[in-house]
C-alpha cells in the first residue's frame, strides 16, 4: 500500500511542477500580448492565470489532504484542477482564438488524471481482499 500512495504523492507533485511552469508560460504570455484585436486573447490569458493559480494552490492542499489520510478531499481538489485546464481551453474556443495552451492544459490533466486513479484506488475497497 505505501507503493501506491507514493505514486500517488509523486503524480501530484509531477502536476504541481506542471501547473507552476505553466503559469510561469501564461505570465510570460501576458506580458508580450499588446492591445486591439488580441484583447479577447489577453482575456483568455488572464482567465486561465486565474484559473492556474488556484489549480497550484489547490494542488498543494491535495497534498496535504493525502497524507492525512483524505482521499476523498484529495481527489475532489485534483479534480477541480482538471476541470480548470478544460475551462481555459474553453475560453479561447469560446471567442475562436487558438489556444497558446492546448498541450500544457492536456499535459496537467492528463497528470491530475493518474494521481486521481491512484487515490480513487487508494479510497475503494479494491484494494482491501
Amino acid at each position: 500500500m505505501t507503493n501506491l500512495q507514493g505514486l500517488a504523492i509523486v503524480a501530484t507533485e509531477l502536476a504541481l511542477r506542471d501547473a507552476t511552469r505553466t503559469l510561469s508560460v501564461i505570465k510570460g504570455l501576458l506580458r508580450n500580448e499588446t492591445s486591439g484585436r488580441r484583447q479577447m486573447k489577453t482575456a483568455c490569458l488572464r482567465d486561465c492565470d486565474l484559473l492556474y493559480s488556484d489549480g497550484v494552490v489547490t494542488l498543494v492542499d491535495s497534498v496535504g489532504a493525502f497524507l492525512e489520510g483524505r482521499y476523498g478531499d484529495a481527489g475532489a481538489w485534483v479534480t477541480a484542477v482538471m476541470e480548470g485546464t478544460t475551462t481555459c481551453e474553453e475560453g479561447f474556443r469560446d471567442v475562436d482564438e487558438a489556444s497558446p495552451l492546448t498541450e500544457r492544459n492536456y499535459s496537467l490533466f492528463q497528470l491530475c488524471d493518474v494521481a486521481l486513479c491512484i487515490m480513487n484506488l487508494l479510497g475503494s475497497d479494491v484494494l482491501s481482499f
